[in-house]
């Protein structure tokens, strides 16, 4: 029997396999970058040994290193978790000639489905439909549009469409890159894209003695750059065609059995609205969206990859489902701003009410799987998901409402997040009918989806309580006639100021303490009713309002019911060193430079690429804002860079007729 586990991962993958393990009664180890030096996960375990270095190709994708530790610490099983080496034969096989127990599937079936275009062929043979896979040099205009795939991994890595044979050079190199950054190998191939497909795929688990259960599917199709964003248990579409739900279970089975599967694993498709579907690919280990499929079964998919390991036998079927249930991966990135991932300090993180964490959920309510706390810092080296949120209920419509209102009156302090395009997907009418497919964010508008969930009117009320509340802390830290009001006077005086930046811009507040109360320019129909430094209560038009303020240098994070305000205190002086020049092309994010388009004395044009940066894990490119003239290139490849650091300065062409 398994008496410790090492987790070859990190962040809550790590944190999600040790809450089971210790429900179980099994030791746990961490594994840790020096990046992850400070990470939950190493704190909770056991024992913890560091990786040196801070890349996954330095520490987390060094299979030698993480056997090592595993011995070093008494550990007698591997879990590889998801990502990294989970996919890995031959980290398999190196874990089974340490003589440490695998938990997961044998090394040969990894390996077969490690290729997605061998795995492909092997389906077919199955008699699993599949889409043909193109060879990159063949691909014609009439095979356009095409996916670009990393044949060696998933999680959107090293994936690019492409609509022109002229971009298709490109798009394959780009892909390459980052496909050997995330897992070590370069392969890429393609296949017919689906505009409006959905993504549909089926949870299955395995013993040695040849049961194999379809224990449920579940709907992802809900993307961003071909990553999940919004997963969920059972399948809209599923429930909708008669059929399809026993066709997909075989179709998993088949695959399964094809490969001689043990363990848990995921078999994913590809569907039309009419519930056709095709195979994509197999993942051989749990899922980031497993959580969903727990809630509606009432299993705990580690514990049952624990048991197999340790030679369970399955019962003959899987438990009935019931219930609906619904995940949303919460990242710190801005969506309005493409996606852009943002890194920095996580200040708080808290959901409402009585949010259970790593639970499989059994009666109606939140749970909430993260690799972050209070604290914690988001680096540029892993992927920046904070949290999975999870919401389970009697029916879909309840599960929607439910995790929408958890995710809105969170408190989510320091970095931008994706939260209110979260809510506002999750609201959406189509949404709510299960309309939904992979092209979700381009039919319903980006732009329209990302909208904070606070009004300009909501931002403003809370900068009004933000100053408040700072004029209440002002006075609690006072050394002398702390019982005024902050900036009183015997006679009136001028009105005391405070500015701030929100979504839309300076909000500036004037207001004064008088003997009569609060008088703010511009809130005629408000009145103060109390105010701390941390809880402000105004009366608006007659309806009471409470609002929470948190203050982190000059970031102030204020959450009501109206909906949560992030704003910045503007500094009362400009720091001259702090203006950069006209044209500038800043680093969204510490990275590394991977290549320069362009050289100092250049004409350009607006929107061409000048400087590509490599941040977790993906690239992102920087291009001029304006056409003219790079007067100055300050980087070069290879060359590390923190947030805000000028690349490039780009002097724009003077139109016809400006002197």
């Amino acid at each position: 029997m398994i008496q410790s586990v090492l987790v070859a991962n990190r962040g809550e993958i790590a944190r999600r396999v040790f809450a089971t393990c210790r429900r179980a009664g099994v030791g746990t180890v961490a594994v840790f970058s020096d990046a992850d030096a400070r990470s939950p996960h190493v704190g909770e375990a056991d024992a913890a040994v560091r990786l040196p270095g801070n890349s996954p190709g330095d520490t987390y994708l060094r299979g030698d290193l993480v056997v090592e530790a595993a011995l070093l610490a008494g550990a007698d099983a591997i879990h590889p978790g998801y990502g990294f080496l989970s996919e890995n034969a031959a980290f398999a096989r190196a874990v089974h000639d340490a003589g440490l127990t695998w938990i997961g599937p044998p090394a040969p079936a990894i390996e077969m489905m490690g290729s997605k275009v061998e795995s492909k062929k092997m389906m077919a043979a199955a008699g699993v439909p599949v889409l043909a896979e193109l060879d990159p040099d063949s691909v014609t205009e009439a095979d356009l549009p095409v996916l670009v795939k990393a044949s060696a991994g998933g999680g959107g890595r090293g994936m690019r469409v492409v609509r022109t044979l002229a971009d298709l050079p490109g798009q394959l190199e780009g892909a390459r890159r980052e496909a050997q950054s995330a897992f070590g190998d370069p392969t890429v191939f393609c296949e017919r894209y689906l505009e409006t497909g959905r993504h549909i795929e089926v949870q299955v688990m395995a013993d040695r003695h040849g049961t194999v259960w379809a224990v449920g599917e579940r709907e992802c199709s809900i993307q961003r750059r071909h990553q999940k964003v919004v997963e969920e248990a059972p399948s809209p579409l599923a429930e909708a065609v008669p059929g399809m739900r026993e066709r997909l279970f075989e179709a998993a089975r088949l695959a399964a059995k094809a490969i001689d599967y043990e363990g848990a694993g995921t078999v994913e498709f590809l569907a039309d609205h009419a519930g056709d579907f095709y195979f994509l690919e197999m993942n051989t280990r749990l899922q980031v969206e497993h959580p969903v499929t727990e809630c509606t079964t009432g299993l705990d998919l580690v514990d049952l990859q624990l048991q197999v390991a340790n030679g369970l036998a399955l019962d003959a079927t899987p438990p009935a489902v019931s219930g609906h249930s619904i995940e949303v991966r919460l990242y710190a990135e801005d969506p309005a701003q493409n996606w852009q991932p943002q890194s920095g300090p996580v200040h708080h993180l808290e959901l409402p009410g009585s949010a259970v964490e790593f639970e499989v959920l059994r009666s109606p309510g939140i749970r909430l799987d993260s690799g972050v706390v209070d604290g914690s810092a988001v680096g540029v080296h892993y992927d920046p998901m904070l949290a999975k949120v999870i919401s389970f209920a009697p029916t879909r419509t309840q599960a929607a409402a439910g995790l929408a209102a958890a995710l809105s009156r969170a408190q989510i302090h320091g970095l931008r997040t994706n939260r209110d395009l979260l809510v506002n997907v999750l609201r959406h009418p189509a949404f709510l009918a299960g309309d939904t497919d992979t092209a979700f964010f381009d039919t319903h508008g980006l732009d329209v989806l990302a909208q904070p969930l606070a009004s300009a009117e909501t931002e403003r009320l809370s900068a009004l309580a933000a100053a408040v509340a700072d004029a209440a802390h002002n006075r609690d830290v006072a050394t002398v006639n702390r019982s005024l009001p902050s900036g009183w006077r015997n006679l009136a005086s001028a009105p005391q100021t405070r500015t701030f930046t929100g979504t839309g811009g300076d909000i500036e507040i004037r207001y004064l303490h008088t003997r009569y109360g609060l008088t703010a320019e511009r809130f005629d129909d408000v009145s103060l009713v109390s105010a701390t430094a941390r809880h402000v209560i105004l009366d608006v038009a007659g309806l009471r309002r409470s609002f929470a303020v948190s203050r982190y240098g000059d970031d102030v994070f204020v959450d009501s019911a109206l909906g949560p305000v992030s704003l910045h205190a503007a500094p009362r002086f400009t720091d001259p060193s702090a203006v950069v020049a006209e044209g500038s092309l800043l680093a969204p994010m510490p990275g590394s430079v991977i290549r320069v388009g362009a050289e100092a004395g250049d004409s350009v044009i607006a929107g061409q690429p000048i400087v590509w940066l490599e941040a977790m894990k993906m690239e992102h490119t920087i291009k001029a804002p304006a056409s003219g003239v790079l007067t100055e290139l300050s980087v070069t490849a290879g060359q590390q860079v923190d947030v805000g650091t000028v690349l490039a300065v780009v002097e724009a062409a003077q139109a016809e007729g400006e002197s």
